[in-house]
């Protein structure tokens, strides 16, 4: 029976010679009566041994089984009713796939967790997975969290705001949006809808007079007593019933109202709740497809195309489609869409809790079982469907043509993609085409706020995931960038082999024993490393690497022309004469983007710092502002730009700032006052 995060690779146990948990023992013995000469390591024989082995002390009960390599990394984790059962499968002497064959080659040792139930092991399972990220696994390649909206509880008068990650503040959550745009747009209009207040606690504290946001009526203005706190409790009672799903009831009560206030002729007052009725139909319409029947569903559709598959979700909270988000999960090429769907969610769903219904594009395995997971983790009845007609069935065609039309593109752009690869590999001599391109720069003024950037490239395009910030630390004299180009790098390479010290540089991972697409794998060490820079900086370069003893990655100094102009860059690479590419080449172009955004990177990150240590500066710049009055202001107003705006009478509300500080404060950031 297949099962989310093992269904590429367990054999099919509702084979009625399948053999039963009582069974096991007796089926050990009898494939211990093999050839007597003890198989040579690394075979399928071998690790067959392994497995029976191990089955001796397997559970018979659920639970998670890990199969480990000889370096002790994770080959595999999988769940299983019965852990014994489905252990000594993989050592039937037929029927194992090829892929099998190599993962149970490989496997060295086993190691088992017991569970209550099934439910439990397919929760552990997807933490497991995600954690360890076996590769003989399906994984999920983005990670990215989602961003929700937060609506307070921590305040007399609780705010509205987009919030990412650990959920710290106290309050309620809704979500998940597939982007922080499309938050915001969401934000935008429940302002409009229901007037809560959107600004930071300590702005709240520092107002005396309503906000530009109070006139163009998109807050009720709590914080100067504009409206009564009880009625700006109901405003926010109505945006989470809106929120939660209770869309239709509060457009009534909104509707109802208008009705009453238009015949006691309080038109004033009509108006107001008709600009609300409007703000709500804005949110719904422009939230593009927006079912009748569904409240609350995530839509799940996979395609496969050219050994790859893609994952389009859809999210429908309160009746509207708040955005969707393409996957493309790493899996075995001979996987059906199923499987790797079924795999998928069990992952999905690991760190961020299910709505009410779940829609997908296929039937999966265990799919009841799946359902009762979810469910307990939400702690609510959870329904998994694979819908064959009606509206349901509507929304699923709806995101797997989303899903076909990502793919293509996705196909296209790595076609494109890996021929610029190809090309760079001629051009400069690599054995194959780089899978993981790492490219630095360096940004400062006069050696101050220096930073170094790293960003990195592949078949796939950018990996903005992966990029890298440096701030150095070390004491270089200003304008050094050789200086700061060492640092970088021997930063970089010494936590990479201290994180990654059993992966040879510039090779994939046991790519001998792998299939071609398993040796495509995700590594951290990179195939070829770009300086923005020329000889000076590639020696500097190649010194730090010499002195960390790693000598297989190869190194290229690109230096920009006379005059810096584009197209006349030379390469510099050890052991070879510095050399240009021709003027329109693709590949120079695609280097010359490398670089762009290598530099891009670096001179924002550069910005932003500078920008930062400016403002703190001008505090301290102040006559009678030391670091206790400094906190003070931050403390009470939050930020220095908040300082910036603050009045004088703002000011002189600060703990701890008397007339005159505050004097100096207003005059130092409006010298024109």
């Amino acid at each position: 029976m297949s099962r989310p995060g093992q269904t590429n690779l367990e054999p099919d146990l509702t084979d009625p010679e399948a053999p039963e948990a009582e069974e096991v023992e007796a089926l050990v013995l009898d494939l211990a009566v093999e050839d007597e000469v003890a198989p040579a390591e690394g075979t399928v024989a071998a690790g067959m041994e392994v497995i029976k082995a191990a089955v001796k002390h397997a559970p018979k009960g659920p639970g998670v089984y890990r199969m480990i390599d000889v370096k002790g990394e994770v080959l595999y984790v999988g769940k299983a009713k019965s852990i014994a059962k489905r252990v000594i499968s993989y050592a039937r002497p037929t029927g194992l796939v090829s892929r099998i064959a190599r993962m149970v080659a490989a496997t060295t040792a086993m190691e088992f967790v017991s569970t209550k139930t099934e439910t439990e092991a397919l929760l552990l399972e997807a933490n497991l997975i995600k954690q360890l990220r076996p590769r003989f696994n399906v994984l999920m390649r983005d990670d990215k969290s989602f961003p929700y909206i937060l609506i307070t509880s921590d305040h007399p008068a609780p705010r509205i705001a987009k919030h990412r990650g650990a959920r710290v503040p106290k309050g309620d959550y809704f979500g998940p949006f597939a982007s922080a745009q499309a938050v915001g747009r969401t934000i935008n209009a429940l302002e409009r809808a229901f007037l809560v207040r959107s600004c930071s606690d300590a702005v709240f504290e520092s107002r005396t007079r309503p906000c530009l946001l109070f006139q163009i009526k998109r807050c009720a203005g709590p914080c100067t007593a504009e409206i009564a706190p009880a009625d700006y409790d109901v405003l926010v009672k109505e945006a989470k019933l809106f929120l939660s799903g209770r869309s239709q009831a509060v457009k009534q009560l909104l509707a109802k109202q208008m009705e009453e206030a238009a015949e006691t002729m309080e038109f004033e007052r009509a108006a107001v709740y008709r600009d609300r009725l409007a703000a709500l139909s804005a949110v719904q319409s422009t939230q593009g497809i927006n079912p009748r029947g569904v409240e609350e569903a995530d839509v799940f559709a996979a395609v496969q195309d050219g050994g790859q598959t893609c994952i389009q979700v859809f999210f429908f909270r309160t009746g509207q489609n708040w955005g969707n988000r393409a996957y493309y999960p790493k899996a075995d090429r001979s996987l059906e869409a199923a499987e790797v769907l079924s795999s998928f969610i069990a992952q999905f769903y690991d760190d961020k809790p299910p709505p009410t219904l779940v829609l997908l594009s296929h039937e999966v395995e265990d799919q009841a079982v799946l359902a009762e997971a979810l469910s307990t983790k939400a702690g609510r009845r959870v329904e998994v469907q694979a819908p064959k007609r009606g509206e349901k069935k509507d929304l699923v065609d709806h995101a797997a043509q989303n899903a076909r039309e990502a793919l293509g593109r996705q196909l296209a752009e790595s076609a494109s993609q890996m021929k610029l690869l190809e090309g760079l590999a001629t051009a400069l001599g690599l054995d194959k085409p780089p899978r993981r391109i790492e490219v630095y720069d360096n940004s400062h003024i006069m050696g101050t706020n220096a930073v170094g950037g790293m960003i990195v490239a592949g078949p796939e395009g950018f990996r903005r995931k992966d990029y890298r910030t440096f701030n150095i630390k070390s004491d270089i004299a200003p304008g050094d960038d050789f200086g700061m180009m060492r640092e970088v790098l021997e930063r970089r390479f010494k936590r990479l082999l201290k994180d990654a010290p059993k992966v040879e540089a510039g090779t994939e991972p046991d790519a001998e024993a792998a299939a071609p697409e398993e040796a495509e794998a995700d590594t951290s060490w990179p195939d070829l490393v770009i300086i923005d820079g020329g000889p000076g900086q590639l020696s500097a370069a190649e010194a730090i690497l010499e002195r960390l003893g790693i000598a297989d990655v190869p190194l290229v100094g690109i230096a920009k022309g006379r005059d810096r102009e584009a197209g006349r860059e030379t390469f510099h690479m050890t052991g070879r004469v510095p050399f240009r590419l021709e003027p329109r080449d693709p590949v120079l172009y695609f280097v010359q983007r490398l670089r762009d955004e290598a530099h891009r990177f670096a001179i924002g990150t550069h910005r932003g710092r500078r920008k930062k240590d400016l403002r703190s500066a001008g505090l301290a710049e102040i006559g009678g502002i030391g670091p206790t009055r400094k906190r003070a202001l931050l403390n009470h107003f939050g930020t220095l730009k908040a300082i910036e705006r603050a009045s004088l009478e703002d000011l002189q509300r600060a703990p701890g700032i008397n007339a005159g500080t505050a004097q100096a404060v207003y005059n130092f950031f409006h010298p024109q006052g």
